[in-house]
This record gives structure tokens, C-alpha cells and sequence, in this order.
């Protein structure tokens, strides 16, 4: 990432997302919140749906409580990893989105 990159945290409207001390720590840590608009389901629930598979093949095929922050971290760079370069999918014409990417010329 560049220096003036500001990663983005996508969260739903939960009341936890909208507390001062929440709000407190995107900004020292400079993080981007987002949030979908009350009633937007669309980017909702596409966003819903890529975490719970990812936390169900990331995390919970094991005892997830006991993992430790880090492990959860890895794992999740490891999931996002295969997801990418790996799983192929059906809308993507049975190709990865790296390789549908790659083909289209927007990744090298």
C-alpha cells in the first residue's frame, strides 16, 4: 500500500460501529469506515455472504476459540489468498478472479 492509503473497514450499522471509542480508533489508526446505507441490501448481503463463508472455512471447522488473534489473522490471509488465486467460480466463467483478471488485462 501506498503511504496515503487508507484501508477500508466494512461494517453493517451495528450500534458497536457507531460508538465514539469505535469511531476513535479507525481514525488514529487512520482506517476508512463504511457502511452500507440503511436499506441497501444488495452491497449488504454480498458483503454478508463473502464473511460468513469465509468465517466457516476459515475458522470453524476448528475449535475458532482457541485460536489466538493471530492465528485468526493468518488464517483469513490464507482464505482470502485461495479465494482469489484458487476457487473457481461459476459467474467468472469456472476461472478464479485472479485469472478472469488476468484475462481481461486488469492484473499482471
Amino acid at each position: 500500500l501506498g503511504a496515503d492509503a487508507r484501508p477500508i473497514v466494512h461494517s453493517d450499522r451495528g450500534g458497536h460501529y457507531r460508538r465514539p471509542e469505535w469511531i476513535s480508533i479507525m481514525q488514529e489508526r487512520k482506517l476508512a469506515r463504511s457502511m452500507s446505507a440503511k436499506g441497501c441490501g444488495p452491497h449488504s448481503s454480498a458483503m454478508e455472504g463473502f464473511f460468513g463463508r469465509m468465517k466457516t472455512e476459515a475458522t470453524y471447522p476448528e475449535h475458532w476459540e482457541r485460536l489466538t488473534c493471530e492465528q485468526a489473522i493468518a488464517r483469513t490471509g490464507q482464505c482470502i489468498a485461495w479465494r482469489n488465486a484458487e476457487r473457481i467460480r461459476q459467474g467468472l466463467g469456472y476461472q478464479s478472479p485472479d485469472q478472469h483478471r488476468r484475462s481481461h488485462g486488469l492484473m499482471a
